[in-house]
């Protein structure tokens, strides 16, 4: 701790005056005004002609030819000045001024101006002849105005300054020539700018833990090093978009008791050779002089990006440069200790390998989508500052929710406080968040889009195909929800559906059965109109994909065996130019992938025959209500006779209490639990009744087990 108060210390003297760092003095704009005002007033009030006996031009050329005139002096070929003689005063044309009775040494020089005059002649007016015929003396002068001359030459001298400063600012704002190689870097001030602190992330348990470790580090250096251990010089937070890395980092700005450096990877590319490079020594400069500190870079990939790929041959590209400075200043030859440098991005596949290795970056966390668990916490945060109805019940939300990453919770919650103030609620109700569960999904509702009639008929078969075939098959996603009221930019229905939990494996007949859930739309039409419409077009191309991956990627196709052609280090190429199958190859994947969707369409188009009624009553049912939810979908299509339904959906009105999560989002113990006993019991026994119908032995073998699972 000594050591640490020396070093701030030293931070903070002032350096000597001839230092180029130095405190120099700076003077306001307004001063150069009043300067210049001082120096025009001083022109005027000094330097001007005195106008008090002026005289006319012709009235001068008279007073010459009458002898009033005895002496005069030309001064730059116009302004004429001299005295009246004698008779001037004899015959009165000007009077002499009274003697005052004083002692004053001057008082005799004010009294001699009496005869003197001023005017201003004709340029290039030959008055030579007169004053030679009137025996008047004269001299001629040329003077410099140099004032005038130093005024009419700087102003547009500094009218050019200003334009080129204005301009340059405008191309570059907020940035001068002098400072272009300084770094972009703001300190982190924990009395001026609102706090964030660990508390605020949730859902990160494992990640947070990681970096409150560094944070103790920096508090309590004697833990750790009293056993050998030494500060981690880099941390890494690595992770999809909107997972937290930067609410992570403004997390450890809070916690950490140290100088907190933030700033862009944006910041060090400049057009300007050099400026990169002078941006980063700059940085680490000041921030060993605060060491320790913390320096956060988001967005790291912008400059960390692996050397040599994508350059002309003898092409010297800025960027390499600006990382070659970075990685001699994390862990070079003079690298110092005491400042950690901690960086995000979403893209690790392409940061340079010398940048990833221990020494540099010694930790590498992985911030992915939250599970359930972690959507629940997020939720809670979120939910704090919302008043909400007693329905609410964030587990169901979660598990309605997967997928959503901590930012599209966060915008979930504020378009359900949207949505309810919209409605002129007083407290945001369970139905607010699910139609803000759809808008986040699907899009926002286009109820005023005009659809012929045809075409209203042939989405509503087609999204009914896609919730039958969803409905009864038995690795698909439960269908919660079915419209046919455009939605988004291209979407004229969607079906929703949720999975029942969090997967990271997916089974040949999953996939299978996905591709008939995508299929039945198309298949739907075929079978009703005997006609198909470009309406399935995202349909296909889902599938297709799906298929090609399943042969050329998972290894499921039974003619090509356990292969997988993609590259997993250059995905891009993995099927292009630089495929590794030959041309034979390419042709048995194509036959391959044609032969798992027309497989796929038999299964299909025989479910959608065998429940063509349902489909039937599906669709009209969407053309009265346009849309309908799981309680009207189990009306219709009657239980599914495979799989389980998400919890909570089929209660009769959730209480938030009998899940675990009150109102708030805080976990309490489950109360009331011995009420809802008997209406699990019945629906169990409901179930068996219906499971002990199957003529198939192995089937109700099988939907006991899932029983038990359940």
């Amino acid at each position: 701790m000594a050591q640490k108060d020396q070093k701030k210390k030293k931070s903070v003297k002032p350096k000597p005056d001839g230092n180029k760092g130095g405190n120099s003095p700076k003077f306001p704009t307004w001063s150069i005004f009043v300067l210049f005002f001082i120096l025009l007033l001083a022109q005027v009030l000094f330097f001007s002609p005195d106008t008090g006996n002026r005289i006319k031009y012709s009235k001068f050329l008279e007073y010459v030819d009458q002898g009033y005139v005895t002496e005069i002096t030309i001064t730059n070929g116009v302004d004429v000045t001299g005295n009246y003689s004698d008779k001037a005063i004899s015959d009165g044309i000007i009077t002499r001024p009274e003697q005052e009775d004083t002692n004053l040494p001057f008082a005799t020089g004010e009294n001699q101006e009496f005869n003197k005059f001023r005017t201003t002649m004709l340029r290039g007016d030959e008055i030579r002849p007169v004053l030679d015929a009137n025996s008047v003396e004269y001299d001629v002068r040329i003077e410099e105005d140099w004032f005038s001359g130093i005024f009419v030459w700087l102003i547009p001298i500094a009218l050019l300054v200003v334009i080129w400063i204005f301009i340059f600012r405008k191309m570059n704002p907020g940035q001068q020539v002098l400072n272009i190689g300084k770094n972009k870097a703001s300190l982190y001030d924990q009395q001026k700018e609102t706090k964030v602190t660990f508390e605020d992330v949730a859902g990160l348990q494992e990640a947070k833990a990681e970096v409150e470790e560094v944070v103790e580090f920096l508090r309590n250096p004697q833990k750790f090093t009293k056993l050998g251990g030494v500060l981690p010089k880099g941390v890494l937070l690595v992770g999809p978009p909107g997972t937290g890395k930067t609410l992570l980092a403004k997390a450890t700005a809070g916690e950490a008791s140290v100088p907190f450096f933030s700033l862009s990877g944006s910041d060090f590319v400049e057009m300007f050779v050099g400026v990169g490079a002078a941006r980063v020594r700059d940085l680490f400069k000041q921030a060993k002089e605060k060491a320790p500190c913390i320096i956060f870079i988001d967005e790291i990939d912008s400059i960390g990006r692996t050397r040599g790929r994508g350059m002309a041959m003898g092409s010297n590209d800025e960027r390499e440069n600006t990382l070659n400075q970075l990685l001699s200043e994390m862990d070079g030859f003079n690298s110092d200790k005491g400042v950690i440098l901690m960086a995000a991005t979403n893209r690790p596949d392409i940061l340079d390998s010398a940048l990833l290795r221990p020494g540099r970056f010694d930790r590498q966390i992985m911030i992915d989508k939250p599970d359930l668990n972690g959507r629940v916490q997020i939720l809670e945060v979120h939910s704090k500052k919302l008043k909400l109805a007693g329905d609410i019940d964030l587990r169901v939300l979660a598990s309605q929710t997967p997928g959503f990453a901590g930012a599209d919770l966060a915008n979930l919650c504020n378009e359900a406080a949207l949505l309810a103030a919209r409605r002129e609620k007083n407290s945001i109700e369970m139905e607010d968040f699910q139609d803000s569960i759809e808008k986040v999904i699907a899009g926002l509702e286009r109820k005023n889009k005009l659809i012929s009639p045809n075409e209203r008929k042939i989405v509503a078969y087609h999204e009914a195909g896609h919730a039958v075939v969803g409905w009864f098959l038995e690795h698909t996603d439960p269908v919660l929800k079915v419209s046919i009221v455009p939605r988004g930019l291209a979407a004229l229905g969607y079906t929703l559906q949720t999975p029942l939990e969090e997967r990271f494996l997916m089974t040949t007949e999953e996939l299978n059965d996905k591709i008939c859930a995508l299929l039945g739309g198309r298949v739907a039409e075929e079978i009703i109109f005997g006609r198909i419409s470009t309406g399935a077009q995202n349909d296909l191309e889902r599938i297709t994909k799906m298929a090609f991956a399943m042969v050329a990627e998972y290894g499921m196709s039974e003619k090509l065996g356990y292969i997988s052609l993609k590259d997993s280090q250059n995905a891009e190429n993995s099927y292009g130019f630089n495929k590794i199958y030959s041309e034979q190859t390419s042709e048995q994947i194509d036959k391959e992938v044609r032969k798992i969707i027309e497989m796929n369409r038999d299964r299909t188009l025989e479910l959608l025959n065998k429940h063509r009624d349902e489909l039937e009553k599906l669709a009209e049912t969407l053309l009265d209500k346009e849309v309908l939810d799981h309680h009207a979908l189990r009306d219709l299509l009657g239980d599914r006779p495979h799989g389980k339904y998400p919890e909570g959906i089929f209660g009769s009105k959730p209480d938030s209490k009998k899940n675990g999560v009150s109102k708030n989002g805080k976990e309490e113990a489950e109360e009331n639990s011995e009420d809802s006993e008997p209406a699990k019991e019945a629906e169990k026994n409901e179930e068996t009744e219906k499971k002990s119908k199957k003529d198939s032995e192995s089937t109700s073998d099988k939907k006991e087990s899932e029983e038990s699972e359940a």
